[in-house]
């Protein structure tokens, strides 16, 4: 998880960077705050680059960050001071991991993990944590909450662009602040309120603000049914992901694979119809919009409902496409293996030859898992339509491409070509392929 947490952070600050340096690039008008900004996410980016992934036992189960003060709770286990703090304050009498009923709110400091953590930053030439860094002070919270006030209030739009800017950064450069959403789901109707009355696309650069301060709190897991759940929510990244700026519909995209990772939140969002815009956004969008919208496609994609399919069908063409130009291979491979287990997406690779395409990616140095996908790809091809066995068949009489792989691929590259290497020798005999 605290890997996973490490990820998404890089991406949050690639996307924030790449705002900034196209706004500095192609905007007359830019200002020393997007040259700051730029630095900063590549100094946060350096960091995250450099920095070691800290053991999982050092690492606290609620915030997935490095403990800087280990208690161990009556259920035994261990957790950082503040966040078991809050999650006792809020009335829960339960061990967060364990689920069992705590027959006490004692917390006991863990000096011996304490004590390993402190020699772990050592080793690695790391600061210890300070106890205190990471909890958001009173004060700020008060802060937080006015500017949610004025986002849900009659100030002028230039005020509320203010206020969802301030949101946003906080938001991003201050995870913590997240959790301020836990359970409240009216922050979150206030913070989307300046987009509920009339047309979301009136004011982009306070929509493009808004719709990236979700984003951000999306992050957070407890917010992450929270968020979904609320009725203006879903419907409202949908209208952005369709009509708002490029920056605003990456974000969007983002935002929902994100929420879309909770699987009570897949059905939400595919009710509430994202998938079509974001097949679009995949066509396109940048480099860093197109992996959102396939990720958060392939997380949507195991909700099979039958209005589902044609658009699935019309995704197909796009990802062969850019799998032809080398656009996203590696994560579009993933998505057309999960499409080629419906029957419309799989005649429309077979329509836009997608053996000799896939063939080919197998034969250059590509990686065991785009391997991996281009076979199994192939394997339901070929025991969906005999024609297909049969441009395999030739391919291989030159090339022996699929038994190569047999021989040289991962355990399941291996089992699916020895498969398709087996039924060409049962239709076309007379020209076997040997194993070796």
């Amino acid at each position: 998880m605290a890997e996973l947490c490490r990820r998404l952070a890089a991406d949050e600050l690639k996307r924030e960077l790449q705002r900034r340096v196209n706004c500095i690039v192609e905007a007359a008008d830019y200002t020393i705050e997007d040259i700051d900004e730029a630095m900063h996410c590549l100094s946060a980016l350096k960091d995250l680059k450099l920095r070691p992934t800290p053991p999982p036992e050092y690492v606290c189960p609620l915030s997935h960050q490095l403990m800087k003060d280990p208690v161990v709770l009556a259920s035994g286990r261990t957790y950082d001071r503040p966040f078991i703090e809050k999650w006792l304050n809020e009335g829960n009498r339960t061990c967060p991991e364990t689920k069992e009923v705590l027959p006490n709110s004692d917390l006991i400091p863990n000096l011996l993990m304490r004590k390993l953590i402190s020699l772990w930053c050592n080793d690695h030439g790391i600061e210890l944590p300070d106890k205190d860094q990471g909890i958001f002070p009173e004060s700020d919270r008060h802060h937080f909450n006015s500017l949610l006030e004025i986002l849900s209030s009659n100030h002028d739009v230039l005020e509320k662009i203010k206020a969802a800017k301030l949101v946003r950064i906080l938001t991003k450069r201050f995870p913590p602040l997240r959790a301020f959403f836990e359970g409240d789901s009216v922050a979150v109707t206030k913070l989307l309120h300046p987009l509920m009355s009339g047309d979301v696309n009136d004011h982009p650069k306070l929509q493009e603000e808004l719709i990236t301060a979700v984003m951000n709190i999306s992050l957070h897991d407890a917010n992450k049914k929270l968020v979904a759940t609320n009725p203006v929510v879903i419907p409202l990244l949908v209208e952005s992901l369709k009509f708002g700026t490029l920056e605003t519909r990456s974000n969007s995209a983002a935002a929902l694979c994100t929420l879309s990772s909770l699987e009570s939140n897949k059905c939400i969002i595919m009710k509430a119809g994202a998938l079509e815009p974001l097949v679009k956004l995949l066509d396109e969008g940048p480099l860093l919009a197109m992996k959102d919208a396939a990720a958060a496609i392939v997380s949507l994609g195991v909700v099979k409902e039958n209005s589902s399919i044609a658009i699935f069908e019309g995704a197909v063409k796009v990802i062969m496409k850019k799998i032809t130009d080398r656009i996203l291979v590696d994560e579009l491979l993933v998505l057309l293996a999960m499409l080629s287990s419906y029957d419309k997406p799989i005649e429309q690779m077979v329509r836009l030859d997608a053996v000799s395409c896939l063939l080919s990616i197998i034969k250059e140095d590509t990686s065991d898992k785009s391997k991996e996908h281009c076979i199994a790809i192939l394997h339901t091809l070929c025991y969906n339509d005999r024609t297909r066995l049969q441009e395999m068949w030739r391919d291989e009489s030159v090339n022996g491409t699929i038994a190569n792989l047999a021989l040289n691929g991962t355990t399941r590259a291996k089992r699916k070509a020895k498969e398709i290497v087996e039924r060409i020798d049962k239709y076309f005999s007379g020209a076997q392929i040997s194993l070796g």
